[in-house]
């Protein structure tokens, strides 16, 4: 008999008006492949690009012409529904979350997924929810880390701490014994502080560059600092890491221009994302971490998920959920 399934589809890149809900054949697991049945994924920045492609030099890893999976969906939290021949090491019933930067076609009832693809268990106890939103964000923020020489007690500044990749940031810190000043809009300090903040300013009436508290590292989590502002409050041999490219693409050269200097700019080029979900299995199965999430939509509402995500107003994560979840 055949099984079918629903899932979000798009033929071409653009916006969230293109996307809409089909119902396809189920996928069949083949050898070293397992099916996933989605119970949550997140939108976020990295399925913005997926989805429209932008910026185009992402359609290289995305596919080109056209999307190399009709559904778009970079993460997942979800049970193994089936496993094909030569998969020893998971089997249908487990809970596994995972990322993929390039797009896995998650946002779909049933996905495969290659069984050498970046996922693991899900830790005893973790929600669907908490899972999902363990991984883009976090990914991100490790990737910020792995930069820096740091060191227990040193001071960091975290701009944006309300977002995906700041949230998580403020966690990772707080984990190395780093002293962490955030920045967030009025009424979010408890909800930073809870994760680990020792200090959280109010962006909308203080400029962190004005302060005369100076940081070991300025970490720029939401892009919209620069480091002419930064180096104003960085020690010697304090470094600013930013998210984005910064006006002009400042961002990919400063890292030369500054090598040498007494305040210097890393760029977080994202790499090793099993190394990422392994960290966040750690800290999830110690309940070390917690998740900032925000809103949660249902697979119908897709367009609507999106269009939040990418207004630039989302706190935290968006969740888009799956099978009746």
């Amino acid at each position: 008999m055949r099984q079918t399934m629903k899932a979000l589809y798009r033929r071409r890149y653009g916006g969230p008006d293109l996307l809409e809900i089909r119902e396809l054949e189920r996928p069949v697991p083949g050898k070293g492949e397992i099916r996933v049945k989605t119970m949550v994924t997140t939108v976020n920045r990295t399925d913005a690009g997926v989805l429209t492609g932008e910026p185009f030099i992402f359609r290289f890893f995305t596919g080109f012409p056209r999307p190399r999976t009709t559904a778009p969906g970079t993460d997942f939290a979800g049970i193994v529904d089936a496993v094909g021949d030569g998969v020893p090491d998971y089997q249908k019933g487990d809970r596994v979350f995972g990322f993929c930067d390039n797009g896995i076609g998650s946002q779909a009832e049933y996905f495969i997924l290659k069984s050498t693809a970046p996922f693991r268990k899900i830790p005893e106890g973790v929600s669907f929810e908490n899972a999902a939103a363990a991984l883009e964000g976090s990914h991100y923020a490790l990737n910020f880390l792995r930069l820096l020489p740091l060191e227990f007690g040193q001071r960091v500044f975290v701009n944006g701490a309300t977002g995906a990749i700041g949230s998580a940031m403020v966690q990772l810190l707080h984990a190395k014994g780093v002293y962490v000043t955030a920045s967030a809009p009025g009424g979010y300090e408890d909800e930073i502080k809870k994760r680990g903040a020792d200090r959280v300013i109010d962006y909308q009436k203080i400029n962190f560059w004005e302060e005369e508290q100076r940081y070991d590292h300025v970490l720029d989590a939401v892009g919209k600092s620069a480091f002419s502002l930064a180096k104003r409050v960085l020690i010697k041999g304090g470094c600013y890491v930013s998210s984005e490219l910064g006006s002009g693409n400042e961002n990919l050269y400063l890292p030369i221009v500054t090598r040498f200097s007494s305040e210097r700019v890393l760029f977080p080029f994202p790499k090793d994302i099993p190394s990422s979900i392994l960290t966040m299995q750690e800290m999830l199965s110690k309940r070390h971490f917690s998740p900032l999430i925000d809103r949660e939509y249902s697979m119908e509402e897709a367009a609507e998920a999106y269009r939040y995500a990418m207004s630039g107003e989302k706190i935290g994560n968006v969740l888009l959920r799956f099978n009746g979840v």
